[in-house]
C-alpha cells in the first residue's frame, strides 16, 4: 500500500485558496542538494528580459511619487525577507519545503502593506486585504531527480477585496508566471551545476 501523501505546510496559511498559480520543474540532482538552491535562491539574481520588465513594471507608481529609482538589493535569499522587507518567512519543513507571505492591497499602484509577525498571518481577516502565500517545495522525482514547484496561493478577506483582487490578477497573471519560472530556472541551474555561475 502507497503512503499517505504529507500534508503541505502552505495548507496551514491558505487552506482555501481563491486565486492561484502553481509550476513545477524536473531538476537532475538529489533533493538534499536541490533544497538546498531553494535555500540559497538570491531573488536578486533572476535574470532575463521579461523579468526585468515585470518588477520596473511594478515600481513605477513608487518610481513616479518619489522622483527617484527604488533602492536596489544587492542580496535578497529566502531568509533575508525578514529583514527590510514587506514579506515575513511563514514556515519551513526542512529539506522539503519553504513558505512566505505578505498582506497587502496589491491591486493598489502603491500597495499598502501590513507590518506583522507570522503567527499573526493565519489570523488576520481585516477587510480589504490580499493575503498572499507562496511556497517552493522540493520532492523526489524518481531515484536521482527532484521535482521544485513554485506555488502562489491568495485568499481574500472580503467580496469587495476579491472584487479588486480580479481586476487586478486579470492584468498580473503573465507577469507572476514571468517571475515564478525564472526563479525555477535558477533553483534548476544551481542545483544541476553545483552553485556554480
Amino acid at each position: 500500500m502507497a503512503p499517505l501523501p504529507s500534508p503541505l505546510l502552505a495548507d496551514r496559511f491558505a487552506p482555501r485558496c481563491e486565486f492561484g498559480r502553481t509550476d513545477h520543474v524536473v531538476v537532475e540532482a538529489d533533493p538534499p542538494s536541490t533544497f538546498k538552491a531553494v535555500h540559497d535562491l538570491d531573488l536578486t539574481d533572476l535574470h532575463g528580459f521579461l523579468v526585468t520588465a515585470a518588477v520596473r513594471l511594478r515600481e513605477l507608481p513608487e518610481t513616479w511619487r518619489s522622483r527617484r529609482t527604488p533602492r536596489q538589493r544587492t542580496r535578497l535569499t529566502i531568509n533575508d525577507l525578514t529583514t527590510g522587507s514587506d514579506w515575513v518567512l511563514l514556515g519551513e519543513q526542512p529539506g522539503r519545503e519553504i513558505v512566505f507571505g505578505a498582506i497587502g492591497k496589491v491591486w493598489q499602484p502603491i500597495v499598502k502593506w501590513v507590518p506583522l509577525e507570522a503567527r499573526d498571518f493565519v489570523d488576520f481577516a481585516e477587510p480589504g486585504y490580499a493575503k498572499v502565500v507562496c511556497s517552493i517545495s522540493v520532492l523526489p522525482y524518481g531515484e536521482r531527480r527532484s521535482l521544485v514547484t513554485a506555488e502562489m496561493r491568495v485568499v481574500l478577506t472580503d467580496p469587495r477585496a476579491w472584487l479588486s483582487f480580479r481586476r487586478y490578477w486579470r492584468i498580473s497573471t503573465p507577469f507572476v508566471g514571468v517571475i515564478s519560472r525564472a526563479i525555477l530556472r535558477t533553483v534548476k541551474h544551481s542545483a544541476e551545476t553545483g552553485g556554480l555561475r
